[in-house]
């Protein structure tokens, strides 16, 4: 059972310091998706919980409204920890109540997520000057996405989702990220989606602390054969087989005139 709770803040608006981005929104602190290798758990030694990442949601509120001309042209991402259209986003609807705000903005506004539920907003994102939407693909084996992605929406889903969009107008991105080991298949990936993808981004597995000992157990179990490759990344700190990935990347995109922005390299 995930506890719920309402949590009121300053401002929807955050600077941020990631390079690509001015901005960010992240509507919910939490997140119920219970991704394995969620990156985003470690904001839970920043909550007042003390359940588990992905046993807890706070819904944000704020009397404040968002300054639309403060981020005119600028770059503005929602979410960087949270998956804004998630299961709770239906009864609290506060991504929908954000991007009401957001329809006169003249920002750059990416909206990154794994669920079909982005789908209702397709009124408001028609209205919007500059706006893209992000669906993150990592696989797509059902099976497997059940094991590590267990509560976010079906690949068949989030493939259904990529082609509406795109019918309606609205520039679509699909995220092959995180690129699990061994496991993502990034090139059958794109020649999945391609007919109706306008940009790919591409990005590693990254682990570190809880999830990274959840990630090793399910790698253990699942995939045995692969325990030295990932002892090798993520233990000795190899960006060897990252770089050489990246590299294939490049050249794969290059050839086939993708558009695309690539941060797959590195450990």
């Amino acid at each position: 059972m995930v506890v719920e709770d309402v949590t009121r803040v300053k401002d929807y608006l955050n600077k941020t310091k990631l390079t690509s981005l001015d901005y960010v929104i992240n509507p919910y602190v939490g997140c119920p998706n219970k991704c394995l290798y969620c990156y985003a758990a470690y904001m839970s030694s920043f909550s007042k919980h003390s359940e588990e990442w992905g046993e807890f949601i706070d819904i944000k509120r704020t009397n404040k409204r968002i300054n639309i001309f403060k981020i005119k042209n600028k770059k503005v991402m929602i979410s960087t920890v949270t998956d804004p259209y998630n299961s709770y986003e239906q009864k609290y609807g506060t991504t929908r109540m954000i991007m009401e705000q957001l329809v006169r903005s003249e920002a750059f506004i990416t909206v990154m997520t794994k669920s079909k539920l982005v789908l209702r907003d397709i009124d408001l994102f028609k209205k919007m000057k500059h706006v893209e939407i992000a669906i993150s693909i990592s696989m797509l084996d059902e099976q497997l996405k059940k094991k590590i992605e267990p509560y976010s929406s079906s690949i068949a889903e989030r493939l259904e989702t990529l082609k509406k969009l795109k019918q309606n107008g609205i520039r679509t991105i699909v995220f092959i990220s995180p690129i699990i080991p061994q496991i993502t298949d990034f090139k059958r990936i794109i020649e999945v989606t391609k007919d109706y993808t306008d940009e790919y981004w591409f990005d590693k597995l990254n682990l570190r602390s809880s999830f990274k000992t959840k990630m090793f157990g399910f790698i253990n179990e699942e995939y045995p054969l692969y325990n030295s490759i990932y002892e090798n990344i993520y233990n000795y700190k190899n960006s060897r087989y990252f770089d050489d990935l990246s590299e294939e990347i490049e050249q794969y995109c290059i050839k086939n005139n993708l558009e695309y922005k690539n941060f797959s390299a590195g450990t």
